[in-house]
């Protein structure tokens, strides 16, 4: 499984927590970013998201989380998405 086929487990996994708990960042430590799509191929987050990130509250957060199991879920990034 790759970090990236990981991913939609772990956008469930932040949904599904109380909140009140910390948010995990996304980020897997690629930290390489698409040129075609403009998403890190780590984490597929957005430039503008990884520099918001710790300025975020943890609303700001689990909506990021969201956009990427969305991303998942629209494409073939991950494992189980559609083709683009």
């Amino acid at each position: 499984m790759s970090l990236l086929d990981a991913l939609p487990a772990r956008a469930a996994a932040v949904r599904a927590a109380p909140p009140g708990l910390p948010v995990p960042s996304p980020c897997s430590s690629v930290c390489k970013m698409s040129e075609a799509g403009g998403l890190c191929e780590g984490c597929l987050r957005t430039l503008d998201e990884i520099v918001a990130w710790g300025s975020l509250d943890e609303a700001g957060k689990r909506k990021i989380w969201l956009r990427i199991e969305e991303r998942c879920a629209a494409s073939s990034h991950c494992s189980g998405g559609a083709e683009p």
